[in-house]
């Protein structure tokens, strides 16, 4: 499921358009994990740089979020890399 619009709402929260209407309220804080995203969670102006492309929120650094993580709330994937087996 793509992202086609979003509005920054405040400290990681963001409002979500997906290409089917569905509108989702998130807070990206939790996904903001590891060195790419470093930069992004420490410096609120590169969070706020956030575009779309690729049908997903990225930022200039590279830093992108999958779709369907946001679209089905999916755990991060720092979090199930460091759950134990």
């Amino acid at each position: 499921m793509r992202v086609t619009a979003f509005e920054l709402l405040g400290d990681f929260r963001v409002l979500l358009t997906f290409a089917d209407g569905t509108q989702k309220q998130i807070d990206l804080e939790p996904y903001l994990r590891g060195p790419i995203f470093e930069p992004v969670r420490k410096d609120p102006h590169i969070f706020a740089d956030m575009s779309l492309e690729g049908g997903t929120i990225c930022w200039p650094n590279g830093a992108d979020i999958d779709p369907d993580v946001l679209y089905y709330g999916l755990e991060p994937a720092w979090k199930q890399e460091s759950e134990p087996s």
